[in-house]
């Protein structure tokens, strides 16, 4: 109560509110020291108090009453070890703790402390990309303070968690833009430490594509978040414009989704905001010289084209009528179509960006993306 009492910063209504909530829950307590319920409540009165210290005073400090709430938290979460949302509000609460001691080896443990609490949470409660989210956001602080040769792993990993919190949310902008900016920086350690080594590894002009694409989206989702439109004049040019992905599939004859697996070829394929198309050789080339020449998405010799209103689903598929590798199935009102990408590493690549461009056009902001002048071209 006296950290309650002495907080700076909130309206005295405020402080009101909170040295009431934080004596009822003291008193529920006091009656029944094992009601988690108490305790977690307690523990939130502690973290909203901390968000409404004054930033200039030192008295109570933030940090003190975030370690409070940390304290209940673990409490509440002895006593009932399902309490997917404690779980989660700690986390938080560890991460604030984090962010005030910058770069160093408390921070690290803190970090790693958080991450921790968000998979927990998770693991109670899968259905939740806002936790997914944040437990990227964790997981890429952490990488920034680990030693280099920990870094790459803990970054693969929070671009699963970002990807994971899309696939359960295909319009959560900021998690969409999260990793755009972790891809980002993932392709600027690959392009420091020397560029791919191997053919199979992903290049860093590839990385930088994938967070234009994410980056893209957002914006489109969120056109007036000024913070978007900034990263947006950063990586317009890593797009294959006017397209928004460029890039290989294998796929059967059209018209012939079974037919052998010898008769299933490579191809270039593009996809912008109307939908996927296959690219005939003519075009081909005006692809491979950076699409700096005329539109010619016009052409009847495409022979599969997928437009994006017709779109049912998208998903990954593995079928023994396909050829090794990794399946790709895009359900339409005509029927489906089945492609394959060149790696599963690409194959998600294919997946958000067709389920994006499909969201962008559900949302009703197809138009942002179709407007080019937004990329900085005009």
């Amino acid at each position: 109560m006296e950290l309650i009492n002495s907080v700076t910063g909130a309206d005295e209504e405020g402080r009101s509110r909170q040295r009431i909530l934080t004596f009822a829950a003291k008193s529920a307590i006091q009656r029944n020291p094992e009601d988690y319920d108490a305790l977690y409540n307690w523990a939130l009165v502690l973290q909203e108090s901390a968000d409404n210290v004054n930033p200039d005073s030192t008295s109570p400090s933030k940090d003190a009453l975030l370690e409070e709430a940390c304290k209940k938290y673990n409490e509440a979460t002895r006593l009932c070890p399902t309490l997917h949302d404690a779980f989660y509000n700690w986390a938080i609460a560890i991460s604030d703790r984090a962010k005030m001691r910058g770069r160093t080896k408390e921070a690290e443990e803190l970090w790693k402390q958080a991450t921790q609490n968000y998979e927990k949470a998770v693991q109670l409660n899968w259905n939740s990309p806002q936790a997914l989210n944040n437990w990227g956001l964790a997981l890429q602080e952490l990488s920034a303070i680990v030693p280099a040769r920990e870094k790459q792993t803990i970054v693969r990993i929070a671009i699963s968690k970002f990807r994971a919190a899309i696939q359960l949310q295909f319009d959560f902008h900021r998690a969409i833009y999260n990793l755009g900016t972790v891809l980002y920086g993932l392709a600027e350690d690959t392009l420091r430490t020397g560029g791919a080594t191997n053919p199979e590894d992903v290049s860093p002009d590839e990385f930088y594509s994938q967070s234009a694409i994410y980056i893209a989206a957002a914006h489109a989702l969120k056109p007036n978040y000024s913070v978007y439109s900034s990263a947006l004049r950063l990586v317009h040019s890593m797009l294959p414009l006017p397209y928004l992905k460029v890039g290989y599939l294998t796929a059967p004859p059209a018209g012939e989704p079974v037919a052998p697996h010898i008769d299933w070829k490579r191809s270039q394929y593009v996809l912008n905001h109307e939908g996927l198309q296959q690219v005939n050789k003519l075009e081909q080339k005006q692809v491979q010289n950076l699409l700096g020449g005329p539109d010619v998405t016009n052409s009847e010799k495409r022979a599969i084209k997928v437009d994006v209103p017709d779109i049912v689903s998208v998903s990954a598929c593995a079928d023994l009528t396909l050829p090794p590798g990794s399946g790709l199935c895009i359900d339409t009102i005509h029927g489906p179509f089945f492609l394959v990408a060149d790696s599963w590493e690409s194959l998600d690549g294919w997946l958000d960006a067709i389920r994006l461009v499909y969201t962008i056009y559900a949302r009703g902001k197809s138009e942002v993306l179709a407007d080019y002048k937004i990329f900085g071209i005009a």
